[in-house]
C-alpha cells in the first residue's frame, strides 16, 4: 500500500490533481484556501481585494507581531472598500473550493486546516472523498485518525477552537496506527517557522496522546518552514508534511 500525504494546499490545484498518482488513496490535512502567500504577496484572496502594497505592508506587520495594527489595518481597508466582508470573503472560498476539491483523486481522505471553512465543505466534497475530524479510517489494513482544525491565536482564522474542544477530538479519535491533524504537537522544533519567524500554535493534547497511545506515525502541517521537519518522540516518527504549496510533491507513507 502506498498513501500520498499533502497539507496546507492554499490555493496549488495544478499539483494537487496529480498528488495522488501513482498512490492507493490520498490524504490532504488542511489548509486549502490561499489568503495570503507570505513568499508571493500578489497571490491569495488578500492582494486580489487590497493589491500588493497593502499586502506587503500587512505580512510586515505580522512578522513582527505588531497584531493589534494589522488588524486595524484591516479593519480600515475593508471600510475603504465598502463590501460586506463575510461575503466577499466566501465568494472568493467557494471559487477557491470549486477548483479544489475536483482536483482531489478517488480517494482522498481529507480533514480541515485553520484557514477552512468546515460548513461550505459538504457543498463542494465529491463522492471519493471522506471528511473526518475527530474520526478514524481504515486505510490498506492501518487505522488512520483525523483532527481537523487549529487553536485560537493572534491570527484569528476562520476554523480556530478551544484547547479543550481540540483534546476532545483527539480523545474520540484513540489508538491509531497514524494520528493525522492539522496542527503539530507542542514541541518548539516543529511549531517554529524560519521565515515568519514565530511559533505557531502546537497541542499539547496532541503530543501527550502521541507519548501515550504510541502511534507508528503522527502526520501534520501547517507550519511551512519548521526548525525540523521530521523528528521521533518516543516510538512514533512525527512528519511535517505541511510543504505542499510551494513544493507541489507529497509526502509518500508505504507499507
Amino acid at each position: 500500500m502506498r498513501v500520498n500525504v499533502v497539507s496546507d494546499v492554499h490555493g496549488n490545484a495544478k499539483d494537487l490533481a496529480t498528488a495522488g498518482d501513482g498512490a492507493d488513496a490520498l490524504i490532504c490535512l488542511g489548509d486549502l484556501v490561499l489568503f495570503l502567500d507570505y513568499a508571493d504577496h500578489s497571490r491569495g484572496i488578500f492582494p486580489d481585494l487590497f493589491g500588493v502594497e497593502n499586502a506587503d505592508l500587512i505580512v510586515e506587520l505580522r512578522t513582527a507581531r505588531r497584531f493589534d495594527e494589522a488588524r486595524a489595518l484591516g479593519r480600515r481597508l475593508w471600510a475603504e472598500l465598502g463590501t460586506d466582508r463575510e461575503s466577499a470573503i466566501e465568494s472568493a472560498v467557494r471559487r477557491q473550493y470549486a477548483e479544489l476539491f475536483a482536483a482531489f483523486p478517488v480517494p482522498t481522505y481529507a480533514t480541515y486546516g485553520n484557514v477552512d471553512i468546515p460548513t461550505l465543505w459538504p457543498e463542494y466534497a465529491r463522492p471519493g472523498t471522506t471528511v473526518l475530524d475527530g474520526e478514524r479510517a481504515e486505510i490498506g489494513g492501518l487505522l488512520f485518525g483525523f483532527v481537523g482544525g487549529g487553536l485560537h491565536s493572534p491570527m484569528r482564522t476562520p476554523y480556530e477552537i478551544s484547547d479543550e474542544e481540540y483534546a476532545a477530538k483527539i480523545e474520540a479519535v484513540g489508538e491509531v496506527d497514524v494520528l493525522c491533524s492539522h496542527i503539530p504537537p507542542e514541541v518548539p522544533e516543529l511549531t517554529y517557522d524560519t521565515v515568519a519567524r514565530r511559533f505557531e500554535r502546537g497541542s499539547r493534547a496532541l503530543l501527550d496522546a502521541i507519548r501515550r497511545t504510541r502511534p507508528r506515525y503522527a502526520l501534520f502541517g501547517h507550519v511551512h518552514q519548521p526548525l525540523v521537519r521530521r523528528m521521533r518522540i518516543g516510538a512514533t516518527e512525527c512528519v511535517n508534511v505541511g510543504h505542499f504549496a510551494s513544493t507541489g510533491r507529497p509526502w509518500s507513507l508505504t507499507w
